[in-house]
């Protein structure tokens, strides 16, 4: 049976056949990842663990004397290819060997002031090459994930949902939603994730009006909603979970927002199979939201592709429609955000079927704490 990276690697070479570039350079750290294995992680954005350049025949991976070692390890299909003074500065020697004459780039990533340092270089010695900006190249295959992928985000999934639970343990009158942040990222870690998916997100009282509100030194208080979003990384893959609880008992405002939310996810899911637009599975819980009257309180779309990296393709939303395939994995996080009260936002993720929408989470969405 072929290995995973080989099949990607063949696909990519398909493509790659059919554009005009004869060598695609791959920057982005995820896809650098589903490509060759190699692990190490970038930085920030003006640092990089490593490049790959795929052509016809060859695949090597350029990277500098941290991670040479880790490389050969991890990346065996790759010639490795250490540099000294940084890439751009070996660049040419890359190109010439390889015999490059248009050069594939991931535009997302390459920043103006690598790619201006890169041509300097290649002018500087003489060696010709066209540059074509791509997108999407890599995003797209993984789009779909393979059974072993699925089981990785699901293990990711079971992880973050572990820690979830001891946290809601410790919700009390009085507690922050700094502390309540930390035993959340605590909760992941200890229970064996290399990292958060993204900083958790805890906002109670007025600030679950805001969808990405960073935890403060806020107090809870009975009665308020308070909005969780967190996520685990785990062995590469990410999850990515919202779930809004009240300590206490609740309003009727509350238990109102509380079930249109509620509702406009069950549909969309319900909505969602192979060939159906994420436009219109987007559609389908907008409109519900809208028909209740909070149609101008759900801003952002209803969801996003979950893999190597925690927003990645597909995405459920009005804009950039494309249709939904089996062994796709996507959030469904419809919310309602009122200023000075508070929002809810419920968020699972599901794993596209030939027959519908499996949804992954175990974790019951009608959550509440007990003071």
């Amino acid at each position: 049976m072929q290995h995973p990276i080989q099949r990607r690697l063949a696909q990519v070479r398909e493509r790659l056949a059919k554009e005009e570039y004869d060598t695609l350079l791959v920057v982005e750290q995820a896809n650098r990842r589903y490509l060759s294995g190699f692990t190490a992680e970038d930085g920030q954005c003006d640092e990089s663990a490593g490049v790959l350049f795929i052509t016809p025949d060859r695949l090597v991976l350029a990277t500098d004397s941290r991670y040479d070692t880790q490389a050969r390890a991890e990346a065996p299909e790759f010639e490795i290819f250490c540099y000294k003074k940084g890439l751009a500065h070996s660049l040419p020697q890359i190109l010439t060997d390889l015999r490059t004459k248009c050069l594939g780039f991931e535009s997302v990533r390459l920043s103006y002031l690598q790619h201006q340092r890169c041509r300097e270089q290649l002018q500087k010695q003489k060696v010709s090459v066209s540059w074509i900006p791509t997108e999407g190249v890599v995003e797209d295959l993984r789009m779909v994930k393979d059974a072993a992928e699925i089981v990785a985000i699901k293990r990711s999934l079971a992880l973050a949902e572990s820690a979830f639970q001891t946290c809601l343990a410790g919700l009390s009158p009085g507690i922050t939603e700094k502390e309540l942040a930390w035993t959340l990222e605590k909760g992941l870690r200890e229970g064996g994730a290399e990292s958060v998916a993204f900083a958790p997100i805890v906002a109670s009282g007025p600030n679950a009006a805001l969808p990405h509100a960073m935890p403060s030194e806020r107090r809870i208080r009975p009665g308020e909603p308070v909005l969780f979003d967190w996520g685990a990384r785990l062995n590469g893959y990410c999850s990515d979970i919202s779930r809004t609880v009240v300590l206490g008992a609740s309003d009727d405002t509350f238990r109102s927002v509380f079930q249109v939310v509620r509702d406009a996810q069950a549909m969309a899911i319900d909505a969602i199979k192979p060939g159906v637009s994420t436009m219109d599975v987007d559609k389908v819980a907008r409109d519900h939201i809208a028909a209740k009257g909070f149609g101008d309180y759900f801003g952002h779309g209803l969801g996003h592709g979950v893999g190597l990296a925690t927003h990645e393709k597909p995405h459920l939303s009005p804009l950039r429609p494309m249709p939904m395939e089996a062994g796709m994995v996507t959030t469904v996080e419809p919310g309602i955000y009122l200023p000075d009260w508070g929002g809810v936002r419920l968020e699972n993720m599901v794993l596209v079927t030939e027959k519908g929408a499996e949804v992954l989470n175990t974790l019951d969405v009608t959550l509440h704490a007990t003071p």
